[in-house]
């Protein structure tokens, strides 16, 4: 079997690479799992398609048929449906229950997290370095000097950021950076690679199960963000000894993967699933040839496996 390319570039530090925003007119995000900029600052869809692929031509209408159905602007609903007060030994704080709901159709999904004030004020300190502009009509609520635990300021505030989060999801620009995506769900997705890297793969599982949703509706416009999760959750059913979950995981990711030879997660994860294929009694030929051709067309000098790609993300 062929050994999987180096995917690895220097500089690189997470799935995501961040937005940048100088001026109102908003630059889109760029970077290994980003599609790139065309000549007048729109997404360039053809980037994440290898020049050498070797899909028919049923097989090109079909992915750009795909491809233009999930880059649609998923609208989506912030709810903040609850506040507690929670004490701890030298500290006490409200936590804030936020739902979020896809709108249009029934979400059977929906996503329910909890954030507490001072994850809301890092938010607005982070997006103010580089959307200033942007989000100078959108008000913050402040913190009161006292009274902040009374239940009058807690459920003002509560429909305060409720409001903060929509006009924020508003802006285009805001909605698709890194600092918006980091906080509805890097928490989640630090304490999931977290326990997959522990082998505390059950609660791995479920903590990505839990995001994962929210993760692929909020990069609908980049859908192979989404890829090291699915990756994440393939390796967790794996080594738990679900190879049909762990294949159909990756079936997920390949998909969003489909035509972008050059993408780090491609070769390991084609690797990956032809050994479960074979486990499973499935067609494993077409992977191993899907595989070869790539690196025929790009070799590299050592292969690297998808769990040693995998462990290495949210390492921060």
């Amino acid at each position: 079997m062929a050994s999987p390319e180096h995917p690895g570039s220097p500089g690189w530090t997470g799935p995501i690479t961040q937005c940048t925003a100088r001026t109102k007119q908003e630059a889109p995000a760029t970077g290994p799992d980003f599609p790139h900029p065309g000549p007048d600052g729109h997404l360039d869809t053809h980037s994440g398609l290898s020049s050498n692929s070797s899909m028919t031509t049923r097989e090109l209408q079909q992915y750009w048929q795909t491809e233009k159905c999930r880059r649609k602007h998923v609208k989506l609903l912030f709810e903040i449906a609850s506040a507690r007060i929670e004490e701890r030994k030298v500290s006490k704080f409200v936590v804030y229950q936020i739902i979020v709901i896809q709108t249009g159709s029934f979400d059977n999904n929906k996503a329910v997290l909890e954030r507490r004030y001072s994850d809301f004020a890092k938010l607005q300190k982070a997006l103010l370095k580089t959307f200033r502009e942007e989000i100078e009509d959108v008000e913050f609520p402040r913190k009161h000097l006292t009274g902040n635990f009374a239940e009058e300021i807690i459920c003002e505030r509560r429909r305060a950021l409720q409001d903060y989060l929509g006009l924020l999801y508003a802006i285009r620009c805001v909605r698709r950076s890194r600092e918006f995506l980091d906080f509805l769900t890097r928490q989640e997705l630090c304490e999931a690679f977290g326990c997959l890297r522990a082998g505390q793969y059950p609660r791995a599982l479920e903590l990505l199960l839990r995001v994962l949703p929210l993760q692929e509706k909020l990069t609908a416009h980049c859908p192979a963000a989404a890829v090291p999760a699915l990756c994440a959750v393939l390796l967790c059913h794996r080594d738990l000894d679900r190879p049909a979950e762990a294949f159909a995981a990756g079936e997920r990711a390949l998909q969003l993967l489909q035509a972008r030879e050059g993408h780090r997660y491609y070769a390991p994860l084609l690797d990956a699933m032809i050994r479960l294929a074979y486990a499973l009694g499935k067609d494993f030929v077409s992977l191993q040839e899907r595989l070869e051709e790539s690196q025929l067309r790009r070799p590299a000098p050592r292969g690297i496996t998808l769990k040693e790609l995998t462990v290495r993300e949210y390492l921060h």
